[in-house]
């Protein structure tokens, strides 16, 4: 994918989905660049395309905006209600992530590298202070799903956020109950995936995301999920 197509997909994904509100202004160009990795024209390729299709709009000395009225976001879910919801979420990423996971791992380059990496050593300085940070977990998740390569997967966990956050928070609680053997658990967790990306081992990769979701998940439900089985055709 050309480095304009990945910064214009990712730029798309953060306003559809409210990381830059309506009517902000985006970051200066030289903090998009740096960020992205790429060169300012590089840049300014991505940010005419989102112009074109009216995301952004310039104005004159200011910089780039998002525009106040948005076009309808064809991804959505519902809001999560239940247990048997968020259970359903793991469910979806445990599909999403260990692919992408594995995929981040062939792909990934130094600055995906480093993203993922900043969003751990947030992850490891809360662990010292016996926190759990669900703001620096889902960044950890993110970077990995942006890292794929492959903007499908990063969109879809971005629109997952607030189901996202909601099983974080509980399982942020659970580990606060736990102490601090929970939590250095799941750094260690959150480690290994590190590690297997940089390694370029995808099936590490993938096996240690599947290991994490699945911790993640029985220790939010106590190590008993939901029976989320349809009941039976009653016969007529």
């Amino acid at each position: 994918m050309p480095l304009a197509d990945k910064v214009y997909h990712s730029l798309h994904a953060r306003i559809v989905n409210g990381d830059y509100p309506a009517n902000d202004k985006l970051p200066a160009e030289i903090q998009l660049a740096e960020e992205f990795g790429v060169s300012r024209p590089v840049l300014r390729t991505a940010l005419e395309r989102l112009r074109e299709e009216g995301l952004v709009v310039s104005r004159q000395g200011a910089g780039s905006f998002v525009r106040a009225t948005q076009p309808n976001v064809p991804l959505g879910f519902a809001k999560v209600e239940t247990l048997a919801d968020i259970q359903r979420c793991y469910e979806f990423r445990i599909n999403l992530e260990t692919e992408a996971a594995a995929l981040a791992a062939v792909r990934r380059n130094t600055a995906a590298l480093t993203e993922i990496e900043q969003a751990l050593d947030l992850l490891r300085a809360a662990t010292g202070t016996l926190q759990h940070r669900e703001d620096a977990d889902f960044m950890f998740h993110s970077a990995v799903a942006q890292a794929s390569n492959n903007q499908y997967f990063e969109a879809t966990f971005r629109a997952l956020r607030d189901h996202v956050n909601v099983g974080m928070k509980l399982h942020g609680e659970s580990l606060m109950n736990d102490g601090r053997k929970g939590l250095e658990e799941v750094l260690a967790e959150h480690t290994a995936i590190f590690a297997a990306i940089r390694a370029r081992a995808p099936e590490e990769a993938r096996r240690e995301m599947l290991n994490h979701l699945r911790h993640s998940r029985d220790r939010l439900f106590g190590g008993g999920v939901l029976d989320l089985m349809m009941p039976e055709d009653q016969d007529s």
